[in-house]
């Protein structure tokens, strides 16, 4: 931050009179394409100007109404004379107008359309210039010095800064302008001193103090590192573009995502702790005040740092979770790296219990219906069957059919011989009864042969309705036997379903206890701390920057 140099700066005009030999030459004049005419913005000529001088107007004096109104006339821009207006209010003269401003400012020899820095504009100097007492112009230094502020480079008159051997104005001035340059090398020394001390006690101190954590107080931790994978059972037929996905990484992120909450959750820090004393381990006096537990304290606190010293990460292209265990101690450590992915197993385990034995106790329930009812049917045919005294109704039913047939050829042929017997003129008595009454007994046991087949007897019913319960009991356990077999072929299913469902947990690196502290990482947790320290302390001074430029804008 630099500040800009303070101090008086004058404008000095000298009228280079013939008897002053100090006096230094005039310029030549330049010519400025405008001819002996002055410039619109110019400032009045010495007759316009000078104070006593008459304006040759017809031998008379122009007043000061015609001298606002050749001031008008020379087309003066709003600007200009509301600067003029300024000017006179700078210097205390009290104007009528803005024109009468630039009035009576050039009557007292000043320019107000001098372009001047307010920054440079110091106040208590003016610049005047008068007549010596020969009649000639002479040009009067700045009576009134600068008084001393907090500001300067010293706090007394500039005639005293100024020593005797630097009497004239350039030396002075230049002695003035070393004095600036001290005064702001003094200032950018304090500043870098002050910024010093700043990173010293919000970079460095902390930083100093993070590394003498690291380097001396923080107990050395040891990290088991194992890897696994959750996989899945080949399926036996699966195939087509499902069968694509069984067993990758893909069909199981679900498993591992629950896995993965499952040992970052309490309910594992709980058991692993009830297992291995996870809340002792961590509560010996060898611990470091940071990492230690309090006697006594609560499961949130251990939680916290169980979440700390247990790092699961999942990658889901590869579905591996990769799993870090942190302990004071190499076989503390790998023992409960051990304990964890048992955990994780029986948790697999588990994913798909309840599935697979909700369709294996589905399938058993419809096949265990479907044999009761057969059974049902079967012993319902056994029953008729006992009942009726049929064995198959079908047989008897052609045993019946044929004996029925054997009667009726005999009955033909008895009545071939009767019909012979009677053709003859004179047949015999005695044989015509004989063949009439073989006829007539056929007849009969044909006729209750077939009456026994379709009418009610002494069992209880005809053949024909003992063969119809028979054939509907028959039919019924034909189809309970149907929906057995189904009922097996679905229970046959449900018993692939369920090994296909089947989750297991595949251990592609194993724990094995460390010989070397892993952690702390000293170099590294410093460095970061340094970068945090400072990233914060830089934010902070641009925020503070910014406020105060803001609030001195």
């Amino acid at each position: 931050m630099t500040t800009k140099p303070r101090a008086e700066r004058f404008r000095i005009r000298r009228s280079g009179a013939a008897g002053d030999a100090t006096a230094p030459q005039a310029p030549a004049p330049v010519e400025d394409g405008f001819g002996a005419a002055p410039f619109p913005t110019a400032r009045a000529t010495a007759q316009a100007t000078a104070p006593d001088a008459p304006a040759q107007a017809g031998g008379t004096a122009l007043s000061a109404d015609q001298e606002i109104e050749a001031i008008r006339r020379e087309g003066l821009t709003g600007r200009q004379l509301r600067m003029a207006r300024r000017v006179a209010q700078k210097h205390g003269i009290a104007v009528a107008s803005d024109h009468d401003a630039v009035r009576l400012l050039r009557k007292r020899g000043i320019d107000p359309f001098q372009r001047t820095n307010m920054l440079e504009l110091v106040r208590g100097t003016a610049i005047a210039t008068g007549a010596g007492q020969d009649g000639t112009a002479q040009d009067q230094l700045p009576q009134a010095l600068m008084q001393p502020g907090p500001d300067l480079p010293a706090g007394r008159p500039a005639a005293d800064r100024i020593a005797p051997a630097y009497r004239t104005p350039a030396d002075a001035r230049m002695h003035e302008i070393r004095e600036i340059q001290r005064d702001i090398a003094r200032r950018r020394r304090r500043a870098l001193a002050m910024m010093m001390a700043r990173l010293a006690a919000f970079v460095l101190l902390p930083t100093m103090i993070v590394g003498y954590y690291y380097y001396r107080v923080a107990t050395p931790m040891y990290a088991t590192k194992s890897e696994f994978v959750i996989q899945q059972a080949d399926g036996q037929g699966g195939g087509g573009l499902g069968g694509l996905f069984q067993g990758t990484g893909l069909a199981m992120q679900q498993d591992s995502i629950a896995v993965q909450s499952y040992l970052q959750s309490r309910d594992a820090m709980l058991r692993l702790d009830g297992d291995l004393g996870f809340r002792s381990h961590f509560s010996r006096e060898e611990i470091d005040p940071i990492r230690r537990l309090a006697e006594g304290g609560s499961n949130e606190a251990a939680y916290k740092l169980y979440q700390k010293v247990v790092r699961i990460g999942f990658d889901p292209t590869e579905g591996i979770l990769k799993m870090e265990v942190m302990a004071a101690d190499p076989e503390t450590s790998a023992a409960f790296a051990e304990a964890l992915i048992s955990y994780a197993e029986e948790r697999v385990d588990g994913l798909t219990q309840r599935l697979r034995g909700d369709q294996m106790a589905g399938a058993n329930q419809s096949y265990d219906n479907a044999e009761a009812r057969v059974a049902e049917a079967q012993a319902r045919v056994l029953d008729l069957q006992e009942k009726l005294g049929v064995l198959d109704p079908v047989s008897e039913t052609n045993a019946l059919m044929n004996q029925i047939a054997a009667f009726e050829t005999q009955l033909r042929e008895k009545r071939l011989q009767l019909q012979q017997l009677l053709d003859n003129p004179s047949p015999s008595r005695a044989r015509v009864d004989g063949v009439e009454g073989d006829i007539r007994r056929l007849e009969d046991l044909v006729t209750d042969l077939r009456a026994s087949m379709t009418e009610s007897g002494t069992s209880g019913g005809s053949l024909a309705r003992v063969s119809a319960e028979l054939r509907i009991a028959e039919a019924d356990l034909a189809n309970r036997q149907l929906l057995l077999q189904q009922a097996l072929q679905q229970l046959e299913t449900a018993r692939i379903e369920a090994n296909r469902q089947v989750r297991y947990l595949s251990l592609s690196v194993s724990p094995v206890a460390p010989d070397e502290p892993t952690y702390p990482r000293a170099f590294e947790n410093t460095a970061l701390a340094f970068l945090i320290f400072g990233g914060i302390y830089l934010m902070i001074s641009l925020t503070a920057s910014i406020l105060r430029e803001q609030v001195s804008a």
